[in-house]
């Protein structure tokens, strides 16, 4: 059975589909080390500002499925990317200055995050008519 997602034009290097769930798997992992690994750090300078911006991204990244897929708003699914780019850049520097290895190994996830977009804005920009490009 074909899904909207399947009747998209995609973009060059647009993984097959059953890359993402081991993706995903790996970066959930790299992502929880790196959460654990800073929270025992014991110097956490803008603690406060860093958990905000923890908050403010992963909100968006858990409702991203819903804007692409459920409500199939590709302009506005491709807006809160960018917004997850920019605020995990901005936790990866807040993580550099408690500790570098959580950042590090927040890389992996900063270039999916990097390469989800690139994906988002091709199928945007390669399916004007069949997209909803409100945001």
């Amino acid at each position: 059975m074909q899904t909207w997602y399947d009747g998209l034009v995609k973009p060059p290097l647009t993984p097959p589909k059953n890359i993402f769930g081991p993706v995903w798997a790996s970066l959930y992992l790299l992502i929880a080390v790196s959460l654990t690994i800073y929270f025992l750090t014991p110097a956490k300078p803008q603690f406060t500002a860093t958990l905000l911006l923890l908050g403010f991204h992963f909100s968006a990244g858990f409702s991203w499925t819903s804007i692409f897929f459920g409500k199939k708003r590709l302009l506005a699914a491709l807006l809160d990317l960018l917004f997850m780019d920019v605020t995990l850049a901005a936790i990866m520097i807040l993580f550099i200055r408690a500790n570098p290895v959580p950042a590090y190994l927040l890389i992996p996830y900063c270039c999916w995050c990097l390469f989800a977009t690139y994906l988002n804005w091709g199928i945007l920009r390669l399916n004007p008519a069949g997209s909803n490009r409100q945001a």
